[in-house]
């Protein structure tokens, strides 16, 4: 018989590096989840991928057990590594924090198909170019 499930969270981590302080700690606190246990799987299954922030989709179960999948960075952090900056504009529109060409947006699209809701990659694309704007990158 298969467990049924509680909740489903989803968590923005830093790879490597989830402890029990927020918003790990309240998130899975509040569902009877083992918060080290957690830490520990996790934390060793983005141990490679350390300096970037893992999404982590957490199942959680009736009987407080819990199953999770990592997905790939936001698109918003693909951009700082591509521009290798540290934060967007504080004032989008108004500021701009540096300049993407076409072949660098098309990577960060093709990278981000997966976890994406579209196959089409225009449309993909469309959608990395508005996080890009609002970070206050231009596209070149």
């Amino acid at each position: 018989m298969a467990k049924k499930i509680k909740v489903i969270l989803k968590l923005n981590l830093p790879a490597g590096a989830a402890n029990p302080a927020p918003p790990v700690g309240p998130s899975l606190g509040q569902h009877g989840v083992n918060i080290m246990q957690f830490c520990q799987t996790y934390n060793e299954k983005t141990k490679d991928k350390k300096g970037q922030i893992i999404p982590a989709v957490i199942t959680i179960y009736e009987d407080r057990s819990f199953d999770f999948v990592t997905k790939l960075p936001p698109v918003s952090e693909m951009i700082k590594q591509a521009l290798k900056i540290k934060i967007g504009a504080k004032i989008a529109g108004k500021e701009t924090v540096g300049t993407l060409t076409k072949s660098q947006l098309e990577e960060i699209t093709k990278l981000k198909m997966q976890d994406m809701n579209t196959k089409n990659l225009d449309s993909a694309m469309k959608t990395v170019m508005g996080t890009a704007r609002s970070m206050g990158v231009k596209i070149v």
